[in-house]
């Protein structure tokens, strides 16, 4: 019905069309109010877009990418498939196996696990055959789907997809609408602990590897802060939202944050100042270990008492001597970290990258709030053992993973970046020295491709030798083979070195074996 409403207001409109543009040339030469003539002229254009009947000229509007999105260009995409693979390698060396999931979920599948603000952000997509669906906002819920529907209690998993969230983006700090995240989590009933310090171990190992410069996996508890929260007199009802504003001491000072809970969430002075003083506790006992942390805490008063907290406690000095086993020495015990705790029911953890950018040239740049560019989180997780249960009643399933920001990772890399990143896997560009040796340089290209070597030669007849050699330069394609009278009647190539530049005859017949050992050799 809509539709045909549209089709009717469409042929109305160009019925009145003539009427109308006839009234606005008189007024024009009748040397009319020219706001009267700009008001008839307006109404005019405003419903010929509405119809979308406008006549603008091809060319007229803005060539952009929609916001909070970004194109990449082959030099960005080389270096982001070699973050990834660094990704899935180590995804793989911890025994993860990979699964997949589509893209948009049913919206009763999203709604109600990302919290009150999470919920604003999920993209809802118009109905499409009779089902309500949105897109994923992240790959843990649909994780918890998969476990459910497929009856799965035992898993270690990873995924690297596209997820999707309606944010206020900040591109400069790797903050977009459309992003990829790569999810390592481990599903089923372990020992304490285990399943925590594979997943710290997988952030360390990762983040050492990729080079992004120091980095911190900042460790707490949901156990430490309903504790903390409880000794300072807040009520159960208000975790979520104390912790949300707790959640911004790494950026905000205690002062504001203050003020934040005393004025718009209504806390008592005495309630903020206790557990001012407890969330700042490394901050204020700088120079203690992690245990020394967790064990001066546990000998305050009220809080050393305290159930939750004696729990959450005990458990993370059992984890940090798993790590301190496996040689993790990048986790800190930070009570201030209060994220995610719509679905995390245990151990919580975030690393964060302070100095990624330091002596690149997004260090001094700013975003559009005039705040220096930064990049945040690049990697978070905890234990999350009820989320499956949301989906079936019946199903007991602990679980345990972190995610990784790869967007954030990636601008981190973008701009550390020092040397030109190839754009190709091109060994061997195949090159002729004289003209009308075109089908011989296909015949060599077929022998070099048939013997999976990456190759690749000049789509022109004729090319100048130059113009070859310098094409194999800039593409950093190590070797060059070329061809021309004499070597055809000899039955062999030369065989060039591009960043040497030596050259040798090589027979024909021993050219893939020949190639073989000198890429080996590289």
């Amino acid at each position: 019905m809509k539709s045909i409403a549209i089709l009717f207001d469409y042929f109305s409109f160009f019925l009145r069309d003539k009427t109308l543009g006839d009234e606005i040339r008189k007024l024009k030469e009748g040397k009319a109010d020219k706001d009267v003539v700009k008001e008839r002229v307006n109404i005019m254009l405003a419903k010929k877009k509405q119809l979308g009947t406008t006549d603008e000229k091809p060319g007229k509007f803005v060539l952009k990418t929609a916001k909070g999105t970004r194109d990449y260009g082959p030099a960005q995409s080389a270096l982001r498939d070699s973050v990834l693979q660094d990704v899935v390698k180590t995804f793989k060396k911890y025994g993860a196996e990979k699964i997949d999931t589509p893209v948009f979920e049913l919206r009763d599948v999203l709604m109600g696990k990302y919290g009150e603000e999470g919920g604003k952000l999920v993209y809802d997509l118009q109905d499409q055959g009779g089902e309500l669906l949105s897109l994923r906002y992240d790959l843990t819920v649909p994780f918890a789907r998969y476990l459910a529907m497929n009856k799965i209690t035992n898993i270690t998993r990873y995924q690297i997809a596209r997820v999707y969230r309606r944010d206020q983006p900040v591109m400069s700090r790797g903050r977009y609408r459309e992003f990829y995240q790569c999810d390592f989590d481990i599903a089923g009933q372990y020992d304490l602990m285990y399943p925590e310090a594979e997943c710290l171990g997988i952030v360390n190992a990762l983040l050492t590897k990729l080079e992004i410069g120091e980095f911190f996996i900042n460790l707490n508890h949901r156990f430490i802060l309903e504790g903390m929260f409880a000794v300072s007199g807040i009520s159960p009802k208000d975790f979520k939202t104390i912790c949300s504003s707790v959640d911004k001491l790494d950026k905000t000072p205690w002062a504001e944050v203050e003020e934040e809970m005393i004025k718009e969430k209504f806390l008592k002075k005495e309630q903020t100042e206790k557990l001012g003083q407890l969330v700042r506790f490394r901050e204020l006992n700088s120079g203690l270990s992690n245990l020394e942390l967790l064990e001066k805490m546990s000998q305050l008063p009220e809080l050393g008492q305290n159930d939750k907290f004696k729990k959450g406690a005990e458990e993370l000095k059992v984890l940090i001597g798993f790590l301190e086993v496996d040689g993790v020495n990048s986790v800190r015990f930070e009570p201030s970290l209060a994220r995610g705790l719509d679905y995390y029911t245990g151990a919580i953890y975030e690393a964060v990258a302070p100095k990624a950018l330091e002596g690149t040239a997004a260090e001094k740049s700013e975003d559009t709030a005039g705040q220096p560019v930064g990049v945040g989180s690049v990697a978070a997780g905890g234990r999350y053992d009820g989320l499956v249960n949301m989906f079936d009643a019946k199903m007991k399933v602990p679980c345990c993973g972190v995610s990784f920001g790869i967007e954030r990772l990636f601008a981190i890399m973008e701009a550390r970046q020092k040397n030109t990143i190839r754009t190709t896997e091109t060994k061997v560009y195949v090159a002729s020295a004289q003209k009308n040796l075109a089908m011989e340089r296909r015949k060599l290209l077929k022998t070099l491709r048939d013997a999976d070597i990456e190759s690749e030669m000049s789509l022109k007849a004729n090319p100048k030798l130059l113009t070859q050699f310098q094409y194999a330069e800039e593409r950093r394609i190590p070797f060059v083979v070329l061809i021309g009278e004499r070597e055809l009647q000899e039955g062999i190539v030369k065989l060039r070195n591009v960043v040497s530049r030596e050259e040798k005859d090589v027979p024909l017949d021993s050219l893939v074996a020949t190639i073989r050992e000198a890429l080996a050799a590289l």
